[in-house]
């Protein structure tokens, strides 16, 4: 428990366990046993023998355990936070820089922080953004020591030319020289917090347009669609694309599913229906006759594995189809205020 925080154990001071004891002792029964479900045996039993043997502790000494424990504890926070140098800033304003560099010191011995620790913590559009323009070996370093899910976005991202290099670049990669990362991390961790200090806030964007066409009445949602046609074709694609996805067919009448269901072909809609909520489902299969939704269901039993992309196209034709009705103004998807139907 004290090592893992990095407490200090100076000749001539408390010791780890000793420290942990007395946190023990002054955090009362209650909170020491939640705090023993996270630790080993061994580490209990070393405890629980400190605690035994305490015989009488002063005030003093637990307020001064208890302070210690707690900047260690906000240090490691501010280190999984910003990383270390942010841990470093932060801790030297609140306690000088000889205390903030004893408590970073015995804290990264402790965590045993991983090289490019503040990077896996940054956004992988932003991060791509901040590494693309650096050296390829540097790039490779650095996606070396990255989640792999993070790892694979930025490579995917990265300029055709460029992605083969790099993926080249880390299979042949062995052994750096801590002083090499080291350099490497202080330089990039300094360019990044210039990029933090900004304060760069996310708004607007095509998926803020759809939320609102999507509140909007349909008259309109169809006037601004209408205009944007003309001045911008793509852009109107895309936005419709997002404004009705396959899932949101739970939000069509029953009638209007059945008429769609009519225009579709049963190939798209068993492929569609092969990854989809059940809720999706059960909403198709009870807008068919009992007949065709066995027949339906045992196709998609026996279609096996099949690829995202298939049913992805497979999904997109028959959401073309309900767009298209809803075009010529034979169902009508709710949309917000001034779609009230008249009965």
């Amino acid at each position: 428990m004290a090592d893992m925080y990095g407490l200090s154990d100076d000749e001539g001071e408390l010791t780890n366990q000793q420290k942990a004891a007395i946190l023990f002792i002054a955090l009362g029964p209650e909170y020491s046993a939640k705090l023993f479900k996270h630790m080993d045996d061994d580490e209990i039993e070393r405890v629980t023998l400190e605690i035994a043997n305490q015989k009488q502790v002063s005030a003093e000494t637990k307020a001064s355990v208890i302070s210690e424990f707690y900047q260690m504890a906000m240090a490691k926070d501010y280190i999984s936070t910003g990383g270390l140098e942010y841990a470093q800033n932060v801790l030297e304003k609140a306690l000088g820089t000889e205390k903030a560099m004893d408590i970073i010191n015995r804290l990264t011995t402790s965590l045993q922080v991983r090289p490019f620790d503040f990077l896996r913590k940054t956004d992988p559009s932003q991060l791509l953004n901040f590494i693309q323009n650096e050296h390829p070996q540097t790039i490779a370093l650095i996606m070396a020591y990255l989640e792999p899910e993070q790892a694979a976005t930025v490579l995917g991202s990265l300029p055709p030319d460029q992605q083969a290099d790099v993926a080249k670049r880390i299979a042949v990669m062995d052994r750096t020289s801590p002083d090499v990362i080291r350099e490497v991390e202080r330089v990039l961790e300094r360019k990044l917090s210039t990029l933090v200090t900004q304060d760069f806030t996310t708004a607007g964007g095509i998926q803020s347009v759809v939320e609102m066409l999507n509140r909007v009445d349909r008259t309109t949602e169809k006037s601004i669609l209408e205009n944007l046609e003309v001045d911008n074709p793509e852009l109107a694609e895309e936005i419709k694309r997002r404004m009705f996805v396959f899932e949101d067919i739970v939000m069509l009448d029953d009638r209007s599913l059945q008429m769609v269901l009519r225009d579709v072909d049963t190939k798209d809609l068993s492929l569609a229906l092969k990854a989809t909520p059940k809720e999706v489902a059960d909403k198709v299969f009870k807008n068919m006759s009992s007949r065709a939704a066995d027949m339906l269901k045992e196709e998609i039993e026996f279609m096996g594995p099949v690829k995202i992309r298939d049913v992805e196209e497979a999904q997109q034709k028959i959401v073309n189809v309900i767009r298209s009705k809803e075009d010529k103004g034979e169902i009508v998807i709710s949309r917000g205020k001034g779609d009230e139907m008249i009965v």
